[in-house]
């Protein structure tokens, strides 16, 4: 028997931060909206009212301020907590659909569906069921795009979003040859996958202005221009798979976490619970994909914009006897590192972890000092706590080390409420 030649469909939520607002306030539909970074700093996310506006991702909120007032542009600080439970919602969905699936992106997923499109009819159809079940089910609009590599199912999935006429779904397969030649000649190159803005415009140089330009191109060409990723790319509009699904992502080989804070900080205290509250969540993060972490590196930032005041920064690794994913143990490694770099007399703007060394937790290898239970006690403690942030919410049961009020924590002034994680937030129908 034959295999079926390899079908990919990428499944894409549109403007996902700012369709996640909208699901639980639909009074914002037709709404100029941004969504605001950290700290309530620039636009991570635009409406397309706002993008016909001509506001560019990444513009400062304090610069929008004019052009706010005179579109009544609205704005709304990240709710990543809200972002992240709407995206694996959207994922549990898909996998319905078929086994074979890889989350690239918090609003992106790619699905090999070679074996189960005939189940729904067509891709086409397929991805209608999609599309309706997902609005459905979550209140997120998606567009899905079809193609026998994944580089052509993000152009099948541009063409979705760009152009109406395919309602939603676009199935390379389903247009004939000439038809998919002239939509790859209408689209400029610097839509293709893995083509950003540098090497755009070094293609552009080169006379390859169209995804159909670079579909053209000597592929050996590119390499010698580009390297290996560039063949694979032409090669891929052409129809020759290249990038297979990942049977699953690649551990991390560090975890950082850090963030500004919503005020200068200047007590070690203060700065103690941020570092406290940053090793929690990395900690988190390195269970999920079974590490364990060989040192702890630990920094401090301060405003380096407000050249008046004086400037500081420092970090420092500090190494661990056994390498752990237990929170309370790397906390107090930080901690360590943050007395020794700590210095009074500064307004700190930042500061951070980095978990380094990792190391797979299936095969750490045994020392004398280890716990005698083996670290039983230690994993069952790990285990709970994440059962129970993951149920109730991150920090419901944290370390005494992270503090209570946390009054450095980042702003976010116009945050909507967490809506399907917590439950004193939960819509309320009136």
């Amino acid at each position: 028997m034959i295999a079926a030649p390899p079908q990919f469909a990428l499944v894409d939520v549109n403007n996902f931060y700012v369709s996640c607002e909208r699901v639980f306030k639909p009074s914002l539909e037709g709404v100029p909206l941004v969504v605001l970074s950290n700290n309530d700093g620039c636009a991570v996310a635009r409406s397309n009212e706002v993008k016909a506006l001509g506001v560019k991702m990444g513009t400062p909120w304090f610069k929008m301020k004019d052009i706010a007032r005179q579109h009544g542009i609205k704005a709304y600080s990240s709710n990543y907590t809200l972002y992240g439970d709407m995206s694996n919602r959207v994922t549990t969905i898909l996998r319905d659909f078929s086994p074979d699936l890889e989350v690239y992106s918090i609003d992106e997923s790619f699905l090999r569906i070679e074996t189960v499109a005939h189940l729904y009819g067509s891709a086409v159809q397929m991805g209608c069921q999609m599309r309706s079940r997902i609005k459905q089910w979550t209140g997120l609009p998606v567009c899905v795009g079809v193609g026998p590599t994944k580089t052509l199912a993000k152009f099948a999935n541009h063409l979705a979003k760009k152009n109406a006429v395919f309602n939603g779904v676009c199935d390379l397969h389903a247009l004939t040859r000439p038809e998919r030649l002239a939509w790859m000649q209408g689209v400029d190159v610097g839509e293709v996958w893995g083509v950003g803005p540098r090497i755009g415009k070094r293609l552009r140089a080169m006379n390859i202005a169209t995804v159909l330009d670079l579909r053209n191109a000597s592929p050996k060409a590119m390499r010698t221009h580009f390297g290996v990723v560039m063949e694979r790319t032409c090669n891929e509009l052409r129809g020759i798979p290249c990038l297979d699904l990942e049977d699953m992502a690649q551990p991390k080989q560090q975890i950082m976490c850090s963030r500004s804070f919503g005020v200068p900080v200047a007590s070690v205290q203060e700065l103690r619970e941020s570092v406290a509250s940053y090793v929690a969540t990395a900690a988190e993060k390195l269970r999920h994909q079974k590490s364990a972490a060989g040192a702890v590196h630990v920094f401090l930032l301060t405003n380096r914009f407000k050249e008046s005041e004086p400037q500081y920064n420092a970090g420092m690794t500090v190494a661990l006897s056994d390498p752990t994913d237990d929170t309370l143990a790397l906390v107090a490694a930080a901690l360590k590192g943050l007395t020794a770099i700590y210095r009074p007399g500064f307004r700190y703007k930042k500061s951070g972890v980095v978990l380094t060394l990792l190391s797979d937790t299936a095969t750490r290898q045994v020392t004398l000092f280890d716990a005698a239970d083996g670290g039983e006690r230690s994993h069952r403690l790990m285990a709970a706590m994440d059962v129970i942030n993951r149920d109730f919410g991150r920090g419901t049961v944290r370390s005494g080390a992270s503090g209570v009020e946390q009054r450095w924590a980042m702003r976010a002034g116009n945050r909507s409420p967490r809506y399907t994680t917590r439950w004193d937030e939960l819509p309320v129908v009136h």
